[in-house]
């Protein structure tokens, strides 16, 4: 069973950065695009970007591009996202899965609260 870890979520001003890491337990993991999705209280989980698994296929959500960006370290088993200029809408729980995503392989998520 894939185990996807997300780490790097935090409290941060309007404004502000984080990176969000997300780890994965499949050796095959470098064969899938892999995407970022998040999910506000009371909104279905969306989309927010997607990397194919060369690295290359990027996609971004239209609420987050010019700001997100998305990349992958495929020897590490790793998906990053570098979320800079953040605003208050952004606060979510920030999950990574494939794309289109196992539902047996969804992570606790990492938590990204924007606030002043």
């Amino acid at each position: 069973q894939v185990q996807l870890v997300e780490s790097g979520g935090g409290l941060v001003q309007p404004g502000g950065s984080l990176r969000l890491s997300c780890a994965s337990s499949e050796r095959i993991f470098r064969f899938y695009t892999m995407g970022w999705y998040r999910q506000s209280p009371g909104k279905q989980r969306g989309l927010v970007a997607s990397i194919v698994n060369g690295g290359g296929g990027i996609t971004y959500a239209d609420s987050v591009k010019g700001r997100f960006t998305i990349s992958r370290d495929n020897a590490k088993n790793t998906v990053y996202l570098q979320m800079n200029t953040l605003r208050t809408e952004d606060t979510a729980v920030y999950y990574c899965n494939r794309k289109p995503p196992l539902s047996d392989a969804w992570g606790q998520g990492t938590q990204v609260t924007v606030s002043s």
